[in-house]
């Protein structure tokens, strides 16, 4: 395995790009083990490694998000070990760390050696982490697609719509705690889609975390938008995004005034 993660590393990458897609590509094996124990019939994948694994985001991503969709048959301390298990089977030296709580599942795999094997490290202490949660209790409203991966294996993948991951990226935007400038750079590519979110789930989602009532439709969706997107400090957004891209230069798609006029059309 560790050969056909070397392949697709070159000389022209920089150490970062490298690192990065070696942990994507430990981001589909992780997935190919999820579909061949049958385990999108209970999750559904969601986050931003959807978007860029199964939809061509250009910047990269680092854990792997789930909303649990099907309860009847399923175990999550069991299958987290599972996962462990087929890891070492494909010759990784991986530990894992998890939790089972109710409403937050998270597990936590810590590749040995990877880093030092590639040659992308000299420290053999060091091991490139990659965590997986999985949301027990999914707020109501969202719909489901099926996907094809054809990536290092050839395999389907359950995942939301992308109207309801719009909608789950519009309420991490507007009323997260603090600013995560992944976010709004997935933001402008959705924009782009010109799509419309689930408004279900994101109204849902939006009286799940807020005590002042805010409702959103597609009549007032432009003005709510342009609303939230005044208040929003793009230096932020910028520094914080700029390690995860492709091409530096995107960063420029980041400013208010561009937004502005990507809605206004």
């Amino acid at each position: 395995m560790l050969d056909i993660i070397k392949a697709h590393l070159n000389e022209r990458m920089s150490k970062e790009e490298k690192v990065h897609l070696v942990r994507e590509d430990l981001q589909v094996i992780i997935l190919k083990i999820l579909y061949d124990l049958g385990m999108f019939r209970h999750l559904a994948f969601v986050g931003e490694t959807a978007l860029r694994v199964l939809f061509g985001l250009r910047r990269f991503s680092e854990d792997l998000d789930f909303s649990l969709i099907r309860k009847k048959g399923y175990n999550f301390n069991k299958f987290s070990t599972a996962i462990e298990y087929q890891l070492k089977k494909y010759g990784l030296s991986v530990d894992v760390k998890k939790n089972d709580l109710k409403i937050v599942q998270r597990a936590m795999f810590r590749f040995k050696n990877i880093l030092v094997s590639l040659e992308l490290s000299d420290m053999k202490e060091q091991k490139l982490s990659i965590g997986l949660e999985i949301d027990a209790r999914p707020l109501k409203g969202w719909k489901t697609d099926i996907s094809l991966l054809s990536k290092v294996f050839v395999f389907t993948v359950t995942h939301y719509d992308l109207s309801s991951l719009y909608a789950t990226k519009l309420h991490a935007c507007f009323f997260r705690k603090y600013v995560k400038g992944r976010d709004f750079y997935d933001l402008v590519w959705y924009l782009g889609k010109k799509i419309l979110p689930n408004f279900v789930l994101l109204n849902n989602a939006i009286a799940q975390t807020e005590t002042k009532k805010v409702v959103v439709t597609e009549k007032n969706f432009e003005e709510f938008l342009l609303e939230k997107m005044a208040k929003v400090d793009f230096a932020k957004v910028r520094k914080d995004v700029e390690r995860f891209l492709i091409d530096k230069e995107e960063l420029r798609l980041l400013n208010k005034k561009l937004i502005k006029e990507l809605l206004t059309k």
